[in-house]
C-alpha cells in the first residue's frame, strides 16, 4: 500500500502526541492518589508549558523579568527549581521544533559556550573518583553547579529564537523591568531599619553589617552592585541612543546611588574599571567628562558613610599596600582583624596551598568553597578555577573569557561595512564591562553571580543578531 508522503508526518505526530498525552493522564491520576498538592504542581506545569509554546514570545521576555526577583528565595530552592525548570523547557522546545521541522537559530558562540559547558562535566566526574576523600555533598554541589551553568546556555539559546520575532533594542527595553523589584526592595532597606521588614529582606553577616548593606532581591550586596553596573552600562548605551536624556540620567543617577549603598568595594572597583574601559572604547572629550562625574558621585557617596570609609582605610592596612605587613602577620590577624581584604589574602594562601597536591586537574568542579582552611568562596575566580580545575581547567576558563571578547570584535568587524551605529556602541559598551568583570574577578567570587550572567548572555546573544533597518521593518510587518 502506498504511503501519502503529506499525510504521515502529520500522523506521526498526531500518534506522539496521543502518546504522551496518555502518559501525562498516567501520570495525573497517580498523583492524585498519592498527594494533592502534587497534582495541583502538575496541572500548574502543564498550563504554564501550553502558555509557553503559545505566546512564546512573552513568555521568555517575561522568564528574563522574573529572574532578577528570584534570589532572594535561595533558601527555598527556587533560583534552583527555575533553571531546572528553563533548562527543561527549552529541551523540550528543541524536541518539538525539531519535530516539527521548525528552524532553529544559533550561532557560532553559543556552540562555543554549550563545548565549555560540557567540558566543564569533565570536572563533575572528577569529583566521584575523588570522592572517598571528601563528603559525598561534593558531588551533589558540582551536578548543581554544572546545571547552573548549562542555564546560561539555555538562555542564550532561547533568545536567539526570537530574533525573526521582535526587534533587538525592545528586548533590550524590556529587560530594565528587571530592574523594579531590585531597586523596589533596594529602597526599602535604605529608607526602614531592619527590625521593620522580613527578614527575607534583610541583609547581615555579622552585627558591623547589620542595617549598613543592602542587597535588593539579589541575595548579596555584591550581586547587587554587579547588577548595578550591568544596568548603569545598559542606560549610558540608552543614553546615547535617545532623544530624551533627562529619565536615562535619573536612571543612572538611582543605580549609582543603589550601588554605593550596597557597600562593595567589588562594585567599587567593578565601575571604576568599567568607566576607564568606557572612556578608552569611545575616546571623546563628553564621555570623559561623564566618566570621571560618574565614578566621582559614587566614590563621594561610598566615603559618605562610616562603614564606606572604614572599609576604604582597611586597605591600607593590608601587605598589598602597606609594605611594613608581612604576609605570615596577615595570615595571623586574618582572623581577628576585621580586614576582609587580609582576609582574602590568607584565603589565596591556603588555597594555593592546597592546589599544590592536584596541580594539573585540580579537585573537581565546585569544591574551592568545600576545602581549605576558611571552607568559603574563594573571592577570586582565577585561584577558584586553579584549585578546581587546575592548570587545564584555568587555561579552558581564560580561552572562555577571550572567546567573548572575540565574539564582540567579530560582531563589530562584521557589520563596519554597513555600520549600524546603536549595535556597534552597544558592542563597545559589552566589551568595557566584560574588561571590568575579568579585573573584579581578581577579588570577587563574580563568576557566581548568576543572575549578572543570566542577562549577560541575554545581551551577548540580542547584540550578535541582524540589527539592519530592513530586518526591523520586516519584523514590525509581522
Amino acid at each position: 500500500m502506498k504511503i501519502n508522503n503529506s499525510w504521515y508526518p502529520a500522523s506521526y505526530l498526531t500518534l506522539i502526541v496521543g502518546i504522551i498525552s496518555a502518559g501525562f493522564g498516567l501520570i495525573l491520576g497517580i498523583l492524585a492518589g498519592l498527594q494533592p498538592l502534587l497534582l495541583s504542581l502538575a496541572v500548574f506545569t502543564v498550563i504554564f508549558v501550553i502558555c509557553f509554546f503559545t505566546y512564546f514570545e512573552q513568555s521568555v521576555l517575561g522568564l528574563l523579568i522574573l529572574r532578577s526577583s528570584l534570589d532572594m528565595f535561595s533558601a527555598q530552592q527556587i533560583p534552583a527549581v527555575f533553571a531546572v525548570g528553563l533548562d527543561a523547557l527549552t529541551i523540550l522546545y528543541v524536541f518539538i521544533s525539531l519535530l516539527l521541522k521548525k528552524k532553529i537559530y544559533t550561532d557560532k558562540f553559543w556552540w562555543f559556550l554549550i563545548a565549555w559547558i560540557a567540558c566543564q562535566g569533565l570536572w563533575v566526574g572528577l569529583i566521584f573518583s575523588r570522592v572517598s576523600e571528601y563528603d559525598s555533598q561534593l558531588s551533589i554541589n558540582a551536578i548543581e553547579e554544572w546545571v547552573r551553568l548549562f542555564s546560561w546556555a539555555m538562555v542564550y539559546f532561547l533568545i536567539m529564537q526570537l530574533k525573526s520575532y521582535i526587534n533587538p533594542k525592545k528586548v533590550i527595553n524590556w529587560l530594565f523591568l528587571s530592574l523594579v523589584a531590585p531597586l523596589s526592595i533596594a529602597m526599602l532597606q535604605i529608607i526602614f531599619p531592619p527590625s521593620f521588614l522580613p527578614s527575607f529582606l534583610t541583609f547581615s553577616t555579622n552585627e558591623i553589617e547589620a542595617g549598613s548593606r543592602i542587597n535588593g532581591t539579589l541575595g548579596h550586596p555584591n550581586s547587587l552592585a554587579s547588577f548595578t553596573v550591568l544596568f548603569i552600562a545598559l542606560s549610558l548605551w540608552k543614553l546615547k541612543n535617545s532623544n530624551k536624556h533627562l529619565p536615562w540620567l535619573m536612571l543612572i543617577g538611582l543605580l549609582a546611588f543603589v550601588l554605593t549603598t550596597t557597600q562593595s568595594l567589588g562594585g567599587i572597583v567593578l565601575i571604576t574599571t568599567f568607566s576607564s574601559a568606557y572612556i578608552v572604547t569611545r575616546l571623546n572629550l563628553l564621555n570623559l567628562v561623564g566618566a570621571v562625574l560618574l565614578v566621582g558621585l559614587i566614590l563621594f557617596l561610598f566615603t559618605s558613610s562610616d562603614f564606606g570609609r572604614e572599609r576604604l582605610a582597611s586597605l591600607y592596612e593590608t601587605p598589598i599596600f602597606n609594605q611594613d605587613i608581612s604576609l605570615s602577620n596577615t595570615l595571623l590577624l586574618a582572623q581577628r582583624d576585621g580586614n576582609s581584604l587580609n582576609w582574602r589574602i590568607a584565603q589565596w594562601t591556603y588555597l594555593l596551598d592546597f592546589w599544590k597536591k592536584f596541580p594539573i586537574m585540580g579537585y573537581g568542579l565546585k569544591t574551592a568553597s568545600s576545602i581549605g582552611v576558611y571552607k568559603n568562596y574563594a573571592h577570586n575566580d582565577y585561584i577558584a578555577v586553579l584549585v578546581e580545575q587546575g592548570i587545564i581547567g584555568l587555561f579552558v576558563f581564560i580561552t572562555f573569557l577571550y572567546a567573548q571578547f572575540a565574539h564582540l570584535i567579530n560582531i563589530m568587524a562584521r557589520t563596519s561595512p554597513r555600520p549600524t551605529n546603536s549595535q556597534l556602541y552597544l558592542c563597545s559598551v559589552l566589551i568595557a564591562l566584560l574588561t571590568a568583570i575579568c579585573v573584579a574577578m581578581f577579588a570577587a567570587n563574580v563568576i557566581s553571580q548568576t543572575t549578572l550572567f543570566f542577562y549577560w548572555f541575554t545581551l551577548m546573544a540580542v547584540v550578535g543578531w541582524d540589527w539592519s533597518e530592513q530586518t526591523f521593518i520586516e519584523q514590525e510587518s509581522r
